[in-house]
């Protein structure tokens, strides 16, 4: 049974599933018609970052450039360029049993590639949410609908899987940014040029 989440929320991942171990986050959304002229390209990231809320190393920066972190335990499996067609737009595979001892959080993020070029914004994306599902059933165990309307944003961090004394966790953030993946980046302490 799915739980579905609130901005805000926080649910036991491990610990209501015990033995679990390989996940599946999926990302989608959708976006809305309108006469910009541009296509939309939206990608996922994810940012494994230690206790200090930072990325260690630039390994620890997964997305579709980078498909997976040093050790193969968070492993993007591709850029999907339209958002086209229904069901999850990106797929992360993650190994929760492989994941290193100073990885604290994954975040999950969702930015417009060449927003400002293209005057593009979260504004124009709909139906933006990400779902856990258990990699060896296809149960879908945990759903973040984010429904709300970010008018300025390019980038938004949309959930988190977190450590919590020996056990994962997910939280719901619905956290907009309105400098992209450059601030997503910044703050997760990677330097950007």
């Amino acid at each position: 049974m799915s739980i579905s989440l609130s901005k805000g929320q926080k649910v036991d991942l491990t610990k209501s599933n015990p033995g679990l171990t390989k996940v599946i986050v999926g990302l989608g959304w959708d976006t809305n018609k309108y006469d910009g002229g541009k296509d939309f390209d939206l990608d996922a990231s994810i940012f494994a970052a230690n206790a200090s809320g930072k990325v260690a190393h630039e390994s620890d920066f997964i997305f579709y450039n980078n498909p997976k972190n040093a050790n193969g335990s968070i492993v993007h499996q591709g850029d999907n360029r339209t958002g086209a067609g229904d069901g999850d737009d990106e797929v992360i595979n993650i190994d929760l049993s492989a994941i290193p001892a100073e990885t604290e959080k994954i975040a999950f993020c969702i930015t417009i590639h060449d927003a400002e070029a293209r005057a593009q914004n979260f504004g124009q994306v709909s139906n933006a949410y990400v779902r856990v599902l258990n990699e060896g059933s296809g149960a879908e165990l945990i759903r973040f609908d984010l429904g709300e309307d970010f008018s300025i944003e390019t980038g938004v961090v949309i959930g988190e899987l977190y450590r919590h004394s020996g056990e994962w966790k997910f939280s719901a953030i619905g956290s907009g940014y309105k400098d992209g993946l450059a601030g997503l980046a910044r703050d997760y302490g990677l330097q950007t040029s």
